[in-house]
């Protein structure tokens, strides 16, 4: 939105406000009971979660030329964008289980894929429940256990505690083995397989979340919206290969696309998964522009915080041979973009945060309590005060599993990351003795090409991150950590 259109909504609005304000003090003055104050309405809240997408392919952050996403850049222009977002865990099943609590994956029990959500644990929907929420989930869950359904595996989530506080839930636990691009198995609130076919899964998607915003809401809602795309189609039938796999109107649209700087010199799969997944991500954009119309043409719009983000990033098999699950910025930056009530400042912010900061921040965007349990903080104070950005704590802590047992702090200059070799990565949820891995100085090697570990130079900066890291660890409630310097550079 241009900032003459925007200027001239709020005029509008201003205007409209004197002018009923005017007509009801005329109207008072005729009346001798005097009305109580109208209520004020919560905001209802729209979380959009894209699974595995990079924050540098939103095109107004400005480091990628070729992608093209319309609408994601209209929320940016008129809400708060986080450039410098993190996850906690760059994994599905951690980072979802992070962020549905505002707690580190390892306190939820979820510090892996395959396993279930702690429901005792308070989440942003039993909150808001409590608030007088309505409470609704839609798309790829991936916080229950494995066979949560017999004969279709990881595939569905039955009614019951495994909600998380959601009243109402469809979509499947691990919708990339129920389904494909253009069909599969997806269940609905009373667990009746819908089956869909022939239309593009994001399309098709978003339709189901058109329906519920159509719907007459008694209560302010919340309603999560998780996307499976731009993450890879894992092979379901023999034959099948595993891709990024576009809609047909985008499919031979990037077929000689611009390569971020952070792959390009190392090898890996993006010379082949790229084209589908600037497809992807623009299916995504297209389902983000008709959630915002949709809310518009039925009048929440003004009355709906709209969230943007990811669960963790990727970086194509560039690192270690993985997606993700490395300590990072490919895999670990995320996009945070934030609009409507609270938020529509035409402001970007560069501190560091992360997902568990977001869980708090639309709690408190509610005027509801954050729980004493979730560890994020709100972000509410950067919206609009720049001296809080001053104050703020650079410093986001993290986890790796499955690839890996290792910690590590993320800092507004450097990445550091330590591991334990003994620890079987998909077995030992901690370590217990660690040794440096990693060492970026992101200021001046913002693709993370050099590591520094172990080069005599940096040996006091990496005792000083060594240190905090394991005050972290600790503070998080492991047991305190031996953490080894490393004797050798590479």
């Amino acid at each position: 939105m241009s900032e003459s259109n925007k200027n001239s909504r709020r005029d509008f609005l201003r205007n409209a406000a004197m002018a009923s304000g005017a007509i009801a003090a005329a109207g008072a003055t005729t009346r001798e009971a005097s009305a109580a104050p109208a209520k004020v309405r919560k905001p209802n809240i729209m979380m959009i979660c894209s699974d595995q997408f990079r924050t540098d392919f939103i095109g107004a952050n400005g480091q990628n030329p070729n992608v093209k996403t319309p609408n994601l850049d209209a929320l940016v222009a008129r809400g708060t964008n986080f450039r410098k977002a993190c996850c906690n865990q760059p994994l599905c099943s951690p980072s979802r289980a992070s962020f549905l609590t505002g707690m580190y994956a390892t306190k939820t029990k979820v510090w892996k894929l395959g396993l279930e959500l702690d429901h005792s644990i308070p989440s942003i929907a039993t909150t808001l429940k409590t608030a007088g929420y309505s409470t609704n989930f839609i798309g790829k869950w991936h916080v229950s256990g494995e066979g949560a359904d017999k004969k279709i595996g990881r595939g569905w989530v039955p009614p019951g505690p495994s909600r998380a506080g959601f009243d109402y839930w469809e979509g499947a636990n691990v919708l990339e083995l129920t389904s494909g691009p253009y069909g599969g198995n997806y269940w609905d609130n009373e667990g009746k397989d819908l089956n869909f076919s022939g239309e593009y899964r994001v399309d098709w998607m978003t339709g189901r979340v058109e329906q519920f915003l159509d719907r007459k809401q008694d209560k302010p809602w919340l309603c999560f919206f998780s996307i499976l795309e731009p993450h890879q189609q894992n092979p379901r039938h023999p034959g099948d290969v595993e891709a990024m796999v576009p809609p047909k109107r985008y499919e031979n649209s990037y077929n000689d696309p611009f390569v971020p700087q952070d792959l390009r010199d190392l090898p890996g799969n993006w010379q082949t998964h790229l084209p589908g997944y600037y497809g992807c991500v623009q299916a995504v954009d297209d389902s983000v522009g008709r959630i915002v119309k949709k809310l518009e043409q039925t009048g929440q719009l003004d009355n709906t915080i709209i969230v943007f983000f990811s669960d963790h990033g990727c970086h194509f098999h560039t690192r270690m041979g993985e997606y993700k699950r490395t300590p990072h910025d490919a895999a670990l930056r995320v996009p945070l973009i934030f609009a409507g009530p609270g938020f529509d400042e035409s402001e970007v912010c560069d501190e560091l945060v992360s997902l568990i900061d977001m869980t708090a921040t639309l709690i408190d965007a509610t005027g509801t309590a954050v729980p004493s349990t979730m560890q994020g903080k709100t972000l509410l104070p950067l919206v609009k005060d720049k001296a809080a950005r001053k104050a703020w704590d650079n410093t986001v802590y993290y986890e790796i599993s499955a690839s890996m047992t290792a910690r590590g702090i993320r800092t507004k200059q450097w990445t550091y990351a330590c591991y334990d070799p003994a620890a079987s990565p998909n077995k030992d949820e901690r370590g217990t003795n660690y040794i440096d891995y990693v060492l970026y100085d992101t200021g001046a090697d913002p693709y993370q090409k050099l590591n520094l570990v172990g080069r005599p130079e940096y040996k006091e900066i990496c005792k000083e991150l060594r240190e905090e890291t394991r005050k972290r660890i600790v503070a998080n409630g492991e047991p305190d950590p031996k953490i080894a310097a490393q004797k050798y550079y590479f």
